[in-house]
């Protein structure tokens, strides 16, 4: 088990076998995501912004701005 101590400035630096199994280098950021036991896991958040691609949903069929006002109107009209 891999331990570390915190620094009056609450600084602590993470063991070689830590960042090592996490792939972290120097400058590499680090978020501490809440457990549902109360804890912290600490997530590399080290990723490119390419890494991101395909998260999101595509786009779908593009509407015309007749089609957008009609939408509109049509919830406009079921509120009255």
């Amino acid at each position: 088990m891999a331990t570390a101590t915190v620094t009056s400035k609450g600084q602590i630096t993470i063991p070689a076998k830590v960042r090592d199994a996490l792939g972290l280098d120097s400058g590499d950021r680090v978020e501490f995501v809440p457990t549902e036991a109360g804890g912290f896991a600490i997530i590399p958040a080290n990723k490119s912004v390419r890494d991101l691609k395909g998260m999101l949903a595509k786009p779908g069929k593009p509407v015309s701005i007749k089609q957008m006002n009609d939408a509109i109107a049509r919830g406009w009209a079921g509120r009255k």
